[in-house]
C-alpha cells in the first residue's frame, strides 16, 4: 500500500515532526508485521529519525548542518541561490525505513519521524508512505 501525505513548511532550515501523520496510515492499514518507508519528493528536503523530547535537538540538527554547510559559497547558487539546500538534503537523506511491530512503528520512546526542510518554508511537500505487509 502507498499513500501521499503533504506537509507545510513554516521556515527556511526546519525539522517538522511527521510521525503523528505516518502513525495514522499505519494505523489505517491494519498491517501487524511488516515496513513502512516514509520518502520525501524533492531534492532540498530530507527524512531523518530524531529525539522528540525538547526542541533543543532539532535545532542542534539544524545549527550543525548550518556550520558544515554554509549558505552561499556553492557553485549552484548562481542557478537558483539554495546548494546548501541540496547539499544538506544529500546528506541527510531522502527516507527512512521503519519496522512495524505489533501493529505499531517499532520507534523507541524518544523517537520520532522529521521532514527535514533546507528551502522552505513551502507551501507543500509530498511524502510517500510506502508499507509492505511482511504476512502476505
Amino acid at each position: 500500500m502507498q499513500k501521499i501525505i503533504t506537509v507545510s513548511t513554516p521556515q527556511h532550515n526546519i525539522l517538522v515532526d511527521i510521525t503523528s501523520e505516518v502513525e495514522e496510515v499505519v494505523k489505517m492499514t491494519g498491517i501487524k508485521s511488516g515496513l513502512v518507508n516514509v520518502y520525501v519528493q524533492g531534492a532540498t528536503a530530507g527524512i531523518m529519525i530524531q529525539e522528540n523530547w525538547d526542541d533543543s535537538v532539532q535545532n542542534d540538527v539544524v545549527s550543525l548542518l548550518k556550520k558544515l554547510i554554509p549558505a552561499g559559497v556553492w557553485e549552484h547558487d548562481a542557478q537558483d541561490n539554495n546548494g546548501d539546500s541540496h547539499l544538506k538534503a544529500g546528506m541527510v537523506g531522502p527516507s527512512e525505513t521503519i519496522p512495524i511491530v505489533n501493529g505499531k512503528m517499532g520507534l523507541s520512546t524518544w523517537q520520532n519521524i522529521f521532514l527535514c526542510e533546507f528551502d522552505g518554508p513551502r507551501n507543500s511537500r509530498n511524502i510517500v508512505i510506502t508499507l509492505i505487509d511482511s504476512e502476505k
